[in-house]
């Protein structure tokens, strides 16, 4: 049996721990002693160096007993925001955060079941395999720990992420590549009341280019979303500048590739109506994850859940993780549900028995086949 009371406890120090995006050292310095304590191998490496954060990631080594590949299990450092002075209550079986702050089982949940798991099977000297254990700083703000980890530091092929929500069982397999997009409309000013038809309304530009874009719901797979938008200065001046950014998203990558032409061919056919320029700017966020139905390591997930009572099920989700960047790096990627729910606000909560079956799912994972 794992130690359901240590798990507990364990996750509650984690979630007090501060530990916004770029700013974990404090949670990686927990994670290297509690590792040290256990006489495991530790390390942090350079991606925090390389993203400007203030630790790297944090790797853990547990030398195998048994026969098997050699397998990682990742969960994130960092919290969304508003995420300093957690604290963490007990009500009915439901941890939620006392204040008017996020709880942080997103992503600690997953952190204190991976740690319980690796106790459990070292404490019970089960056979298993190596075990890798990988926690990354910066995922909320665009997985900067996962995309600045070197492969040659996490020497595995598979890795089981567990950043999701659902039922205890569930397994994420499909998750969107995004594109960030900027667009910025150049016009031509004049003064509004004397001569307005010499200028071209930025503003103007920029209306009739989105007016023209199929976004929100574009299909079952891919969507596209404006997000912010300015220009202009005063009223009797015709707008020179107007700039929007938006973001793309597809679990067909060929999809998204579409979206932006479109959208880029939008930009084009109103400057060519109203007059001016777009320019038309995007970065390829993180690319998709689609692990195939005979996946050894989804296969694996699925006779962990058949062990454990527990309900299978292979699910597409509509966000991105650490898993997109690390299937994008050549790895077997899946990313299973720590069963945290209302993520992202101040009424995220988990269930006690949720961290504890995620833990168990974690345990038997790790262990050697037989």
């Amino acid at each position: 049996m794992l130690n359901s009371e240590r798990l507990l406890n364990s996750f509650f120090d984690m979630v007090k721990i501060d530990s916004p995006s770029f700013k974990e050292a404090a949670m990686a310095r927990f994670l290297v002693d509690f590792a040290e304590q256990q006489g495991w191998e530790v390390r942090v490496d350079k991606a925090g160096e390389k993203s400007g954060g203030d630790t790297g990631n944090v790797i853990v080594r547990i030398p195998g007993t048994g026969v098997g590949e050699p397998i990682a299990f990742s969960s994130h450092m960092d919290c969304v925001p508003p995420c300093l002075g957690i604290e963490p209550v007990v009500k009915d079986g439901i941890v939620t955060s006392a204040g008017e702050t996020v709880l942080g089982g997103d992503d600690k949940a997953g952190i204190a079941a991976i740690l319980e798991a690796a106790l459990h099977v070292t404490e019970e000297k089960l056979q298993h395999p190596d075990l890798y254990l990988l926690f990354t700083i910066a995922e909320e703000s665009g997985m900067h720990g996962a995309k600045n980890l070197d492969p040659a530091d996490l020497e595995v092929k598979s890795i089981v992420v567990t950043d999701s929500g659902g039922p205890i069982g569930t397994v994420t397999v499909k998750a969107p590549a995004k594109a960030a997009i900027n667009i910025i409309c150049h016009g031509k000013p004049a003064h509004a009341g004397m001569e307005p038809e010499k200028g071209v309304s930025a503003i103007q530009l920029a209306a009739d280019a989105i007016s023209r874009m199929n976004l929100l719901r574009v299909d079952e797979e891919t969507t596209a979303n404006l997000g912010s938008i300015s220009g202009g200065t005063v009223t009797n001046i015709v707008a020179e500048t107007c700039s929007f950014t938006a973001e793309a998203r597809s679990l067909d990558d060929a999809k998204l590739r579409w979206q932006l032409d479109h959208m880029h061919s939008c930009c084009e056919e109103a400057a060519a109506k109203i007059g001016g320029s777009i320019d038309f700017k995007y970065d390829i966020s993180y690319p998709a994850l689609d692990v195939p139905e005979e996946d050894p390591l989804l296969q694996q997930a699925r006779q962990c859940c058949e062990a454990l009572d527990l309900p299978f099920a292979a699910v597409p989700c509509g966000g991105g993780s650490d898993a997109n960047i690390l299937y994008g790096k050549g790895y077997h990627v899946i990313n299973i549900s720590n069963g945290m729910d209302k993520v992202h606000t101040v009424k995220e909560q988990i269930a006690v028995q949720d961290i504890y079956d995620t833990a168990r799912m974690i345990a038997e994972f790790m262990q050697s086949p037989q």
